[in-house]
């Protein structure tokens, strides 16, 4: 049986729950599901960020995600994926990504879902726009401590 996995990339809000039920509908193998869901933050002061715009390389996002999810596939026994990713402008409390891995057993899907998480944050195709509060714009650099997740799953 082949394992059933959905990529998204959107502008639109998604709801967790449908997710879930959609991927455990009729379902009887999965033992464990484990979600990620990434949420737009605000803060307070002057880093305050007040939107968040994220632009993707169309077809290419798509066809990286599914090579990862592919990986993790391939390393663990999922029996599900599901990833969301939004694009376009997003403000704080908006959704921003999910990940959805199920499996038998819940070792499995939490490492899996670690795995295209670190993965999403690091290497995939998406660049961040952040409008700070008091007004100034930037584009979001990437982190050391992001690297260092993604780099002990070995070269993906």
């Amino acid at each position: 049986m082949s394992v059933p996995v959905t990529i998204r990339l959107q502008p639109d809000d998604f709801d967790i729950s449908s997710e879930i039920a959609a991927l455990t509908q009729g379902r009887t193998d999965i033992g464990a599901v484990v979600s990620f869901s990434g949420i737009c933050r605000g803060g307070e002061g002057a880093d305050a960020i007040a939107a968040l715009t994220l632009e993707h390389y169309p077809g290419m996002a798509e066809e990286e995600i599914r090579r990862h999810v592919d990986e993790a596939l391939a390393r663990w026994p999922l029996t599900a994926v599901t990833v969301i990713h939004r694009y376009g402008r997003v403000v704080p409390g908006d959704n921003i990504v999910l990940v959805l891995t199920a499996s038998a057993h819940r070792e499995a899907a939490f490492q899996g879902a670690e795995f295209l998480m670190d993965y999403l944050k690091t290497n995939a195709p998406f660049w961040k726009f952040e409008e700070r509060a008091e007004g100034a714009s930037t584009w979001v650099e990437a982190h050391a401590r992001d690297d260092a997740a993604a780099a002990r799953w070995g070269k993906s």
